[in-house]
């Protein structure tokens, strides 16, 4: 009939980082590590350096600006 079954919700996925970042030890070890880097990758940028290495620096300031946005949402939706 009609609206007699069980509503069987799929599971949300979830990314390998995101079960790990459950633990509060690991998540503020990941932020502070981001952190750091970023710090040294800007002030590696403003030295300056080889256009290859610049283009390398920023993709990878880049990328841990991404992860931090990622570990801040994942805070604040526990």
């Amino acid at each position: 009939m009609f609206g007699l079954k069980k509503d069987t919700k799929p599971k949300i996925f979830e990314f390998d980082l995101e079960k790990d970042l459950k633990d509060d030890g690991k998540q503020k070890a990941v932020m502070q590590k981001a952190e750091k880097q970023v710090l040294t990758i800007k002030s590696q940028l403003r030295e300056g350096s080889d256009s290859t290495s610049f283009e390398h620096l920023g993709l990878l300031l880049h990328g841990y600006s991404a992860l931090l946005k990622i570990v801040s949402n994942i805070t604040n939706n526990k």
